[in-house]
């Protein structure tokens, strides 16, 4: 068993730069809970915190039930693979996962059937000898694995372990990991990655980290189809959720939206009738645009095309904001730049925020 339980945990340094504060979550044994955020909001700061490499200057950390706040990270059972391999150049991969073990005076026989079965988990079989000059970048950072993995440690923390790897390799390492996970679905894992793919791909969880705390935690669909906010909303989802400002026109089950630019829209979002009037932003992700000869949410001239194959993102010029208005169609389209097109969106796939914060999550 390792569930793990933050409570109120909070982060400064030196009494003055507050880094984290009010962390509140629970993790059940054998999850895989993904931490992303925007760059500097904390969350390989709260992964070492949990190893016990930084210090918790506020709240509780409890695994299994003991409060682990001062017990050294050696005795936490928990393993860390890093953001560089971290490898010892002189040893071979055999040596480089038997380490830990030959320090923890652990029998040859013991240290022999761990790295095997590790290495045979792990398909670095054929590689025990060798050298980490003679492996690939993904090959490496299965070693880095394979050491966690001889611990038999309850947790295991990945700190944006393929963050060093082509694109390629991250596909390929990311879906040795998801493998991995099914193999030891007792074993509690924490991700931290700034990828969203691998969030969407790896994770049971995701928690989003921004302003100091946690901004939402669901499981990746739901972070996709309800977001509780616009930060949230346009930080899952890639391009990222299209925003229009507007007021709301009628409310009821479903709510109509009179948008600035002209457009209008309408959402299954409940609203209440002192909310008419109120100014309010609509969401719709790019991959939920349709084209459309009725009622418009956007029109607009295409101003630049980008044909993937599997999919073409037009472009449109901005409203309101820097960002422009993005919208993503299957398949492929020819000779889309510089025509009008005008752009609808079924109402369970509109969002609408106010104040920042979604209809769907108010009291």
């Amino acid at each position: 068993m390792a569930d793990l339980k933050l409570t109120d945990v909070g982060k400064t340094y030196g009494g003055a730069v507050e880094v984290l504060k009010h962390i509140d979550l629970e993790i059940e044994t054998g999850e895989l809970v993904v931490f992303v955020g925007p760059s500097g909001c904390g969350k390989s700061t709260l992964l070492r915190m949990i190893a016990g490499l930084e210090k918790i200057t506020a709240g509780t950390l409890e695994i299994d039930g003991q409060r682990v706040n001062d017990v050294p990270p050696a005795q936490r059972g928990i393993a860390m693979v890093f953001q560089s391999y971290a490898l010892y150049p002189h040893m071979t991969v055999r040596d480089n996962m038997s380490f830990a073990l030959k320090i923890a005076k652990k029998s040859k026989e013991e240290i022999d059937e761990s790295v095997t079965r590790a290495a045979r988990m792990l398909q670095l079989e054929p590689y025990l000898d060798r050298l980490p000059k003679a492996l690939s970048g993904g090959q490496r950072q299965r070693v880095a694995i394979g050491r966690s993995i001889v611990r038999d440690p309850k947790v295991y923390l990945f700190d944006e372990p393929l963050s060093n790897l082509d694109a390629a390799l991250r596909v390929a390492t990311r879906i040795e990991i998801a493998q991995l996970k099914e193999k030891m679905p007792d074993r509690t894992m924490i991700y931290v990655t700034h990828d969203q793919v691998e969030a969407m791909t790896l994770a049971s969880r995701i928690v989003v980290l921004a302003n100091k705390g946690i901004a939402q935690v669901g499981t990746p669909l739901e972070l996709y189809e309800t977001p509780n906010s616009e930060f949230v909303a346009q930080f899952i989802g890639s391009p990222a959720m299209n925003l229009f400002p507007g007021k709301i026109t009628e409310t009821g089950e479903r709510t109509t939206v009179a948008l600035d630019g002209g457009g209008t829209a309408v959402s299954v979002v409940p609203s209440r009738p002192e909310d008419k009037g109120r100014e309010v932003k609509v969401g719709v992700r790019p991959e939920d645009f349709e084209q459309t000869e009725g009622d418009a949410i956007y029109a607009g001239r295409v101003e630049i095309t980008e044909a993937l194959g599997e999919v073409t993102l037009l472009y449109f010029e901005a409203t309101g904001s820097d960002e422009p208005i993005i919208a993503k169609l299957p398949g492929i389209h020819r000779e889309m730049r510089g025509r009008d097109v005008r752009l609808g969106a079924a109402p369970e796939k509109v969002h609408i925020f106010a104040e920042g914060r979604s209809l769907l999550f108010r009291d």
